[in-house]
């Protein structure tokens, strides 16, 4: 009885030795992936950490250089602003100006023609006279 249950034990642990080997050698050969995995990965990542440092770089570059452009198109904005106020503020008085003229034009020529119709009349008179 028991070469028996020595024989079953064998028998026992051969099959457990068939079913550890298969899944032992599928464990090396993932082993061995995740080595080959790793040494790519590390051989790889200092360019792409070089890449991500200049990207980040060219990224605040143009930040900085996108929020200069928009302090200088404020300020554009502004003058251009300002430069609209006086436009309208010169054409303000222009045309203050312009109808004051105007009408001391008018009144310049209808002041002359008045003077014209006094000599002419004062003439008329002469010669009539």
């Amino acid at each position: 009885m028991l070469e028996i249950a020595a024989v079953i034990i064998a028998l026992a642990f051969v099959a457990l030795v068939g079913v550890l080997i298969p899944t032992v050698l599928q464990l090396r050969k993932a082993g061995l992936q995740a080595e080959r995995l790793l040494l790519q990965v590390s051989a790889e990542l200092p360019e792409i950490l070089k890449d991500l440092r200049q990207t980040n770089e060219n990224v605040r570059v143009m930040s900085t250089q996108a929020r200069e452009g928009v302090d200088r198109a404020s300020v554009l904005v502004n003058a251009l602003g300002h430069v609209g106020e006086t436009v309208n503020q010169v054409h303000g008085v222009f045309r203050g100006k312009g109808l004051t003229f105007i009408k001391s034009l008018v009144e310049a020529v209808v002041g002359l023609k008045a003077v014209v119709l006094t000599v002419k009349n004062r003439a008329q008179k002469k010669e009539g006279g």
